[in-house]
């Protein structure tokens, strides 16, 4: 038999794509909205798992001095917290270095605090980790005790809140690519039936004079890995402006959240979306593939 170069296949597979136009352009559509959610979601979830370890793994309380305290109290206030059981490290920070981890989260906006040098509005602070969460309640039962504390800041309450949301995203997640990943297998599956159907008296004719099942195959299986790769490319580019538009907003709006810099996700993301819309094209063509082209 004659031996074709990969440029045939590359060509067939062109060739159905354009044959079907309706249908592979409902395909492509159909899984890079399945990739963007997939990347959404996996976006959102990696960006709570950078707050929720800036937040110290929901081990850490915060308790912020009255600004009536001289240096004095201060120094009797840190005695007393470190005197509390099951407190391990105790870290003081002062107004000035408050307004400085401030100035360096707003990033370009930091010039705008420096006005607060000579007026800082931010009180004298201690962040303290505790070794036993068993006897947490204790740990704020005597740190409310101790003069000269304004109010303290829990959080655990926080990490837990931002833990349930995260388990929550993930649940709906799942259920979404399961929904998403069916339907875009199916209308990958019915394109490339459609491809198979079209040149079914060929494929019969194939047959016919020895060709191999891969041989005819071939040709479908990368018009499927085609509408995934399609798919993929256009799922990254939307993906990165609705990210970069996102990340914007945030940056104006909420200055104490943490988002991942786009320039540090990119390349993974798009291979992740390669990899995911290559082999769902493949297996859409597959499936297609097991009945239309058994001998």
């Amino acid at each position: 038999m004659k031996r074709y170069r990969p440029t045939y296949f590359i060509g067939q597979a062109f060739s159905g794509l354009w044959r079907n136009g309706v249908m592979s352009f409902a395909s492509i559509a159909v899984l890079m909205s399945c990739l963007v959610v997939l990347g959404s979601f996996t976006l959102l979830v990696a960006n709570i798992n950078i707050n929720l370890e800036a937040l110290g793994l929901m081990n850490q309380i915060v308790a912020f001095v009255d600004d009536d305290m001289t240096e004095d109290d201060i120094s009797r206030i840190e005695r007393e917290i470190k005197s509390i059981p099951y407190v391990g490290n105790v870290t003081h920070i002062t107004e000035s270095e408050a307004l400085d981890e401030w100035i360096e989260q707003v990033g370009e906006y930091g010039d705008l605090y420096e006005q607060f040098r000579d007026d800082n509005p931010l009180p004298d602070s201690f962040v303290l980790e505790y070794v036993d969460g068993a006897h947490y309640s204790d740990i704020m039962y005597n740190l409310g005790r101790i003069e000269g504390i304004e109010s303290i800041r829990d959080e655990r309450s926080l990490a837990n809140t931002m833990q349930s949301l995260k388990n929550g995203i993930m649940l709906i997640f799942s259920w979404f690519l399961i929904v998403l990943f069916v339907v875009s297998v199916f209308v990958i599956i019915n394109t490339v039936k459609l491809s198979v159907y079209s040149r079914k008296n060929e494929i019969e004719i194939m047959r016919y004079v020895g060709a191999t099942g891969t041989f005819i195959s071939l040709p479908f299986i990368i018009e499927g890995a085609l509408i995934g790769l399609t798919a993929s490319m256009l799922a990254y580019i939307v993906e990165n402006f609705l990210y970069d538009y996102i990340q914007k907003s945030m940056a104006d709006v909420v200055n104490v959240i943490k988002i991942i810099p786009l320039s540090d996700i990119r390349v993974v993301l798009f291979f992740g979306f390669a990899a995911v819309g290559i082999v769902t094209g493949i297996i859409g063509s597959t499936i297609s593939l097991s009945k239309y082209t058994r001998s």
